[in-house]
């Protein structure tokens, strides 16, 4: 099995823990060399925090973990685009790679709705991977939503 198909089927895996508590199914997983080191999955409603996104959730337990601020060696595995605050954190981070699956035509950061990569000077420029167990992700979300509407 292709490792970012085996990553991201461990990211869903979180995103389907924030759908249990009612949370929009967003789950991320950092890994550095072929071990995960950090899981993390949206809290926003529960700690009522703008902050508590998957991939914040998951940047802060790597930091600890590996006591540094710096996650270079890393790769983060999002089902959804990260948003402009994520892409953000992901580029301070120095994330080598950043694989995706769903893309986001409403906040997507990495091409969707803006691309930050297309700035100039910033400090980092991560491999970007789209579209990995695309329809899976997107679908998790799409069935949540039409939960919620009914």
């Amino acid at each position: 099995m292709n490792k970012d198909i085996k990553y991201m089927r461990l990211a869903i895996k979180e995103a389907k823990k924030a759908e249990l508590i009612d949370e929009v199914p967003i789950g991320c997983v950092i890994v550095k060399d072929d071990k995960v080191i950090a899981r993390g999955f949206n809290h926003r409603e529960i700690k009522k925090m703008v902050t508590s996104h998957a991939e914040i959730e998951a940047i802060n337990k790597a930091n600890k973990k590996l006591g540094a601020w710096r996650l270079e060696d890393c790769d983060i595995y999002v089902t959804l685009e990260p948003c402009i605050m994520c892409a953000g954190s992901i580029i301070q981070a120095r994330f080598r790679r950043v694989i995706y699956g769903a893309s986001d035509f409403k906040g997507g950061a990495f091409g969707s709705s803006i691309d930050v990569l297309k700035a100039q000077n910033i400090n980092h420029y991560p491999e970007i991977v789209r579209g990995v167990l695309q329809e899976e992700c997107s679908q998790l979300l799409s069935e949540y939503f039409k939960r919620k509407r009914k």
